[in-house]
């Protein structure tokens, strides 16, 4: 089977450099029509220029393929909804939306201001939230429609000095689950990619001997295969880099039942922390209401058992 995109149109927000960039070009080379968004600012998310964009469509356009650029910022409505329109007005759809634009501004979380927080998740996370809000009713009427989120390991796991991105990249994961849950019947997953890759907001933490390894076309054809007609499944975070490739879950353990006659004390509880903190049995719930019902099940099995 050969992947191609064919007759669809494709957004890909930051895509003037790193990861961005690779997606474009993979996409592009695959028959995609691609709107190639950027800023055009610094790592932090400042100043703009339109020089990223234009290379990355001429890079394109060079190679056979279509491309316009778009270079709003992802950081407020306004900018999401003339990110959308702007592949409408070029190619009169959206099919794919691949939402990667990305800043960083490091500190640790006593020193950090709110500002930088908020400009932080304002473009990872908002930002994600505008173009999929500007892209999401054309997708669901044309029953069609591939979503990615950027998610990343500092969000699943943490990150010393990352609290702005963390909290950022693990919302996405909770927007995710709701909205694959909405475009089930109409044909629009939603996926999640935690990706490990050598760009400019991640060069300073690589060494010699990884950073070479992190080529951002690893991360870009796991995003192919997410975009593709003929993948259907919604609801996955995947982690990659270097050749890598594995889903992440969110699991539950098996737990424990205390009764429901009283509210344990807190030293009961400590008593059964390690029961309550075993993962041997754990497994994935596919929304917030199985996993109520799941453990409401239990709570009922223990009513029964205690007659």
């Amino acid at each position: 089977m050969t992947i191609r995109y064919d007759g669809r149109v494709a957004v890909i927000t930051g895509a003037g450099n790193g990861l961005g960039r690779s997606h474009a070009l993979l996409l592009a080379a695959r028959g995609a029509r691609v709107v190639v968004n950027d800023l055009g600012g610094s790592v932090a998310g400042r100043g703009g220029s339109h020089s990223a964009a234009d290379a990355v469509v001429a890079e394109i356009r060079a190679a056979g393929g279509e491309a316009v650029a778009n270079y709003d910022s992802v950081a407020t409505p306004e900018g999401g909804e003339a990110i959308i329109q702007s592949a409408c007005d070029a190619f009169g759809k959206v099919d794919i939306l691949i939402n990667n634009a990305g800043n960083n501004i490091q500190n640790s979380f006593r020193k950090m201001s709110i500002e930088d927080f908020k400009a932080v998740v304002d473009v990872h996370l908002m930002g994600a939230v505008y173009c999929t809000k500007a892209a999401w009713q054309g997708m669901l009427d044309q029953q069609y429609g591939r979503v990615v989120m950027t998610t990343s390991a500092a969000g699943l796991f943490g990150g010393h000095g990352l609290g702005n991105y963390a909290a950022a990249k693990i919302a996405l994961v909770g927007l995710m689950n709701s909205l694959k849950l909405e475009g089930r019947n109409r044909n629009v997953t939603v996926n999640c990619v935690a990706p490990m890759a050598t760009t400019r907001m991640s060069e300073e933490a690589m060494d010699d001997k990884t950073g070479p390894l992190l080529q951002p076309e690893f991360v870009s054809s796991l995003v192919g295969l997410l975009c593709a007609e003929d993948h259907t499944g919604s609801g996955d975070i995947i982690s990659t880099g270097a050749g890598y490739y594995a889903k992440i879950g969110i699991l539950e353990g098996a737990g424990v039942c205390l009764g429901t006659q009283a509210a344990p004390d807190p030293e009961t509880l400590a008593g059964h922390w390690a029961e309550i903190c075993d993962l041997s049995e754990a497994q994935p719930f596919d929304d917030a209401f199985s996993a109520v019902a799941h453990s409401m099940r239990k709570v009922l099995r223990g009513l029964k058992a205690q007659g």
